[in-house]
């Protein structure tokens, strides 16, 4: 399994997440699964990227997980079930938050499988998606202390380097 690793404060960040997922993620007609919930600052990252994507993609990719509809871990294991039903073809993009050590809070994890939500917070869900794209936006001594500047930061870059990648 091919996975990459990058620092929120490269100034080559959007560039280097475009190359990551160019390698792993070729698809029909893309499918990204943006999980999280805008009611806490740290599990925002997924439904923020969500709809920075969908505001300038304008329809050329299925887009599940916005602000304004969100996905939350909860929902995942249905929505895979229908994914996979609804688009047999394509391969799954998940965008998920996580909370990680210390010195990797800011940093964005590119793995070419996919993710089981919730597991920072002891959650059994199923894996969902075929590549993921990890942005970790806090530490598990400080998961309650999220800075909303890092979480946008880092979903600027990570929507900027998927539209790259796909379009």
């Amino acid at each position: 399994m091919q996975s990459y690793i990058f620092n929120s404060f490269s100034r080559e960040n959007s560039l280097e997440i475009k190359n990551a997922i160019t390698s792993l993620y070729k698809t029909q007609m893309p499918v990204i699964v943006c999980v999280g919930t805008d009611l806490v600052t740290g599990d925002s990252f997924g439904p923020l990227v969500g709809t920075l994507i969908k505001n300038k993609l304008q329809g050329k990719a299925f887009i599940y997980g916005t602000l304004d509809s969100p996905i939350t871990a909860k929902e995942v294991g249905v929505l895979y079930n229908n994914l996979k039903k609804l688009h047999p073809l394509s391969k799954v993009l998940v965008i998920d938050a996580a909370v990680g050590v210390e010195e990797d809070v800011g940093t964005v994890k590119i793995k070419g499988e996919g993710v089981k939500p919730g597991l920072g917070y002891n959650k059994d869900l199923p894996l969902i998606g075929d590549v993921s794209i990890i942005g970790i936006v806090s530490s598990a001594s400080n998961s309650l202390s999220v800075r909303l500047g890092l979480v946008y930061r880092l979903a600027l870059d990570v929507s900027n380097g998927v539209i790259k990648a796909l379009f």
